[in-house]
């Protein structure tokens, strides 16, 4: 289990906070309001759940920096304190000095969290009993009479909500919901087009200009008509024929193809927006303050 400073973790966690830092609020003891020193940082693990609270014991014990479980303080933003819960200056002094340059692995935190199993406060749970010998190796200097009833392979801070739960009366979290519309986009055949080719007939009419010869029989009177010819020239022949060849032009059609035009598909896109609504719902906060003096923040 890695651990974080809060800064290194979030350096923009004071947003969250509205503004306020948990950093330099005073320490004070529950109950009694003996003051045992200041907030000097805030350790979070990987999903940055607080976990522990840096107290510098400037009141108590000049120069020594401890630990606090998130789940012994109760932090008032009202009056600028964090109150602790359980804790004496006895186990203050117990607590294993917290530095920056010393690793915090499992038996260092072993050693803190069995200052803090020693039951003070009839009010407190405890960790559940189980042989000395059966946990694991620790510093024999903060060797405690009970010891958790779990390893540093299966540990996890939800093992123990004394130490680590925010579900004391002090920490309860409301959470509201609200529901939001998420839009995205599908695409839905909407059709389909089918593109072919087809022959149809027609009757086609062309006009050819054609030529035909014809004979024409042209009688007429010579202006010497009636005049006396010799014999010799009057030639009386039977059977003399003139020939006349007629020719006449017929039309000839034949079929050739060309190319008429060409047909180009392709797609194109549109686009527009629409609109669309839904029914969301969202949890209001309901405070029935019964005549107490309530302030929301």
């Amino acid at each position: 289990m890695v651990l974080y400073k809060l800064e290194d973790f979030e350096p923009n966690y004071r947003d969250t906070f509205e503004g306020q830092d948990i950093n330099g609020l005073g320490v004070y003891t529950q109950g009694t309001d003996e003051k045992v020193g200041t907030v000097s940082d805030v350790l979070v693990d990987e999903e940055g759940h607080f976990r522990y609270l840096v107290v510098d014991l400037g009141f108590w014990i000049f120069g020594k920096k401890v630990l606090l479980p998130i789940g012994r303080a109760r932090i008032d933003y009202n009056t600028d304190r964090v109150y602790t819960v359980g804790l004496t200056r006895e186990q203050a002094e117990d607590l294993p000095e917290f530095s920056e340059r010393q690793a915090l692995d499992y038996d260092y935190e072993e050693r803190v969290r069995g200052v803090y199993r020693q039951p003070t406060d009839s009010t407190l749970p405890v960790a559940p009993l189980v042989p000395l010998e059966a946990t694991a190796a620790v510093d024999t200097t903060y060797q405690q009479p009970v010891a958790p009833a779990y390893n540093r392979d299966d540990y996890t801070y939800e093992n123990e909500p004394a130490l680590f739960g925010l579900n004391e009366q002090d920490h309860q979290t409301l959470k509201l919901y609200e529901e939001r519309l998420v839009a995205s986009k599908r695409s839905q055949k909407t059709g389909e087009v089918s593109i072919g080719k087809r022959v149809e007939t027609e009757t086609a009419r062309v006009a050819i200009p054609v030529e035909r010869e014809r004979v024409v029989i042209e009688r007429v009177t010579p202006a010497n008509a009636g005049t006396a010819v010799s014999g010799r020239e009057a030639d009386f022949r039977e059977g003399e024929v003139a020939r006349i060849e007629l020719h006449e032009e017929v039309a000839d059609v034949r079929k050739e193809a060309v190319l008429r035009e060409e047909v180009r598909v392709r797609k194109v896109v549109d686009q527009e927006t629409v609109e669309t609504q839904e029914t969301v719902r969202r949890e209001e906060l309901d405070v029935n303050t019964s005549g107490l003096p309530i302030e929301e923040r």
